[in-house]
């Protein structure tokens, strides 16, 4: 998969919680990403959806997350995830191990927050 190409939702739904580049934990799995696109809505198949089990699925009208991110042995994968289960990552946790974050962020923010890379002319 050729994640090199920049965001495509610079665009982004202002009801969305988190911007990207937003450290972010999953609420229920634990698993944490840096968010690098968001769809205003549910935006992948209908399998994708119904392969999630009937009594955790979630809304399709929320904002979903494009996620760089990795499980608790630092495995890299990307996830989609609704906003409500996402909560904010702390502040003081070692950064994200993903490879594809130096394609799209040139560095953290003292907060934590990636910062994303400026699209050559």
């Amino acid at each position: 998969m050729n994640l090199s190409v920049m965001p495509q939702s610079e665009k982004l739904n202002t009801s969305a919680r988190f911007p990207i580049g937003q450290p972010v934990r999953h609420r229920i799995f634990g698993f944490r990403g840096v968010i690098f696109d968001v769809d205003p809505e549910f935006n992948n198949t209908e399998e994708w959806y119904l392969s999630i089990p009937e009594n955790m699925r979630p809304a399709k009208d929320q904002p979903f997350y494009h996620l760089f991110a990795e499980d608790s042995e630092h495995s890299p994968y990307v996830a989609y995830v609704s906003e409500q289960n996402l909560v904010l990552e702390d502040e003081d946790d070692e950064p994200i191990h993903h490879p594809e974050l130096e394609n799209y962020f040139q560095g953290r923010e003292g907060s934590g927050r990636y910062i994303l890379r400026q699209k050559a002319n």
